[in-house]
């Protein structure tokens, strides 16, 4: 629970370091915070590779160590340290301020402590070929509506329809049913089109809706017949 907390607060003290009156005021106390979490961490990170020999999986000294050090969670407490051990003030390269943005991954770390969420992870793994399968549908559909648009628009409005790649962001805001409306249909052919598109969104969004609700549905019922005692001859219910 301490680490949970110290997670949530390490993530708070990043975000507030974007907020220029607050990083001037408090920065002592946000770079302690940092040097602080990035200690426990670290600390937490070595442990589990010096003990993860318990683990039957990872029995090997060395090998079972090198098998640890690459699995998904451990790989998250390696991304949760390394960031912060770049320096910034030496070198004012992009790559480098976007490793240390990285920091904000360590929230995932929660996956570790949080049951809820390993939860959501079991299930959007399990679904992830049916996930993969919508997305590549809604992936084709953005394409489409694009390029239809485009040819829709161009002549109409070649600075806002210049090119496909430029009309992308129609296709995005309009697909997600956001429509900011910047940028907007003024043909007749262009406007029926976006009517169609943006309310194939909705039902584009909610498949993947569905899928978790019922993989969710699926991984409650297994928790729950797993409560349940059974004989151990036959595995019928007692």
């Amino acid at each position: 629970m301490s680490l949970a907390l110290l997670i949530v607060l390490s993530v708070i003290g990043v975000v507030l370091e974007t907020v220029a009156p607050v990083r001037r005021a408090g920065s002592v106390f946000l770079r302690g915070l940092e040097v602080v979490s990035v200690a426990v961490f670290t600390v937490e990170y070595l442990l589990r590779l010096w003990s993860c020999v318990a683990d039957p999986r990872y029995a090997s000294p060395v090998a079972g160590r090198l098998r640890y050090a690459r699995s998904p969670l451990a790989i998250v407490d390696l991304l949760a340290i390394v960031p912060s051990l770049v320096p910034g003030g030496v070198l004012d390269l992009r790559f480098v301020r976007l490793l240390r943005l990285a920091r904000l991954l360590r929230g995932l770390k929660l996956l570790r402590y949080s049951e809820a969420l390993r939860l959501l992870a079991r299930v959007v793994v399990s679904r992830r070929e049916e996930l993969a399968a919508t997305a590549t549908v809604g992936a084709t559909l953005l394409f489409l509506s694009t390029c239809a648009m485009y040819f829709a628009e161009n002549e109409a409005q070649p600075e806002a329809f210049s090119s496909i790649p430029a009309s992308l962001w129609w296709g995005v805001v309009t697909l997600t049913t956001v429509g900011y409306g910047d940028v907007y249909p003024v043909t007749f052919a262009g406007r029926v089109l976006g009517a169609v598109v943006a309310v194939l969104g909705v039902g584009l969004f909610a498949l993947p809706a569905g899928i978790l609700a019922g993989a969710f549905a699926e991984e409650l019922q297994k928790r729950r017949d797993g409560t349940r005692a059974r004989c151990p001859h036959c595995g019928a219910e007692l």
